[in-house]
């Protein structure tokens, strides 16, 4: 069951943010495991580069401009939210922006937008590739 846009943007960026977490890990795991079938631990080691918050606030960069302004203020939101505990492993403004990435396919998610979901994250890897996409590439 999905939420209206509405609903969906009234819960508060970090539930969003929880959520979405979830949702954009969920889209890289398969991902990678559609590149090929492998041993568990390198395809975590596939994913991890994906799920950073470097990585992540990389693709924000990718997908701001094409952002609709709904959720552009959900980014905004994300990004903007309190209570966030930066790990060691993260600078403050990346974690920040990954943050809010997660919030926008939170909100994409609960509000049945899985099509929007998907297309931004076609971009956004098509933009950014791995380190082994990258290799394969050349």
């Amino acid at each position: 069951m999905a939420l209206s846009e509405k609903e969906a943007a009234a819960y508060s960026p970090n539930v969003l943010a929880f959520y979405g977490d979830g949702v954009y890990e969920v889209m890289v795991r398969r991902r990678v495991v559609l590149r090929g079938n492998t041993c568990a631990g390198r395809l975590h080691d596939m994913a991890v580069e994906q799920v950073r918050a470097c990585y992540q606030s990389e693709a924000v960069s990718v997908i701001e401009p094409l952002l609709t302004e709904r959720e552009a203020d959900i980014l905004r939101r994300g990004r903007n939210a309190g209570g966030i505990s930066v790990p060691k492993s993260a600078k403050p403004s990346e974690y920040r922006r990954a943050t809010a990435l997660e919030a926008l396919f939170g909100y994409l998610s609960l509000s049945g937008q899985d099509e929007r979901a998907e297309e931004l994250f076609e971009i956004i890897c098509e933009a950014l590739p791995t380190k082994e996409e990258a290799v394969n590439r050349v």
